[in-house]
């Protein structure tokens, strides 16, 4: 592969991954509400789910997915589902949330169950998503010389990975930064209600998609 590839595959990546969606929205929920370890656990989350699509697309499975239009369609309703599924948990945690509970120190059980959930979030995001599969079906015959297999593949999606490894990683430790103030009760409600208002956006939006 050369490098002129591997170089405009690079800035599409990086243009895709820093495009407003819904890992930055994830990052920004969990960072602010559960603290850096679970957002930095939501980008881990991203990358398995990443090498899943990239295997998925070498192996043929990501192009029944994109021509079957049911097929296409139950996962597509299955990953609006699941972002409305978070949009409203989080709206109903802002209804309902109290003040004394966001200041108090989680306990360290607790803690480690939030990283847990959200490596599960930040995976089922994207695993759940079918413009991933549709951007790796779209990229590899655009950059992978024929003849080259799944090698060249696997790195595209390595290179996918880092960026958005160095992106979230970068946007979650300017997050933490700010999570003093934003863990204050009032301040955590409002932020609650907008990225769950904003999930369901993304839901609604994933299930008018048309391929």
């Amino acid at each position: 592969m050369e490098f002129s590839q591997l170089l405009t595959f690079t800035l599409v990546a990086a243009l895709l991954v820093m495009s407003p969606g819904p890992n930055g929205m994830l990052i920004f929920k969990s960072v602010t509400t559960s603290g850096k370890a679970a957002g930095f656990a939501n980008v881990a989350g991203f990358v398995g789910a990443f090498y899943l699509h990239g295997a998925l697309s070498i192996l043929g499975i990501s192009v029944l997915l994109v021509q079957s239009a049911q097929l296409f369609f139950i996962v597509k309703m299955l990953g609006a589902a699941y972002l409305c599924w978070i949009g409203v948990n989080a709206l109903r945690a802002a209804w309902q949330g109290s003040a004394a509970n966001s200041v108090q120190p989680v306990p360290a059980p607790v803690k480690l169950q939030s990283i847990r959930h959200a490596l599960v979030e930040g995976f089922l995001t994207n695993a759940l998503n079918p413009k991933v599969s549709m951007f790796y079906l779209a990229a590899f015959p655009q950059f992978i010389p024929l003849g080259e297999g799944a090698s060249a593949a696997f790195l595209l999606v390595l290179i996918h990975s880092v960026i958005n490894l160095l992106w979230f990683s970068g946007m979650v430790l300017l997050l933490s930064r700010f999570m003093g103030f934003a863990r204050a009760g009032v301040i955590q409600r409002a932020l609650k209600a907008v990225t769950g208002a904003v999930f369901v956006t993304f839901g609604i939006k994933l299930a008018s998609f048309e391929a």
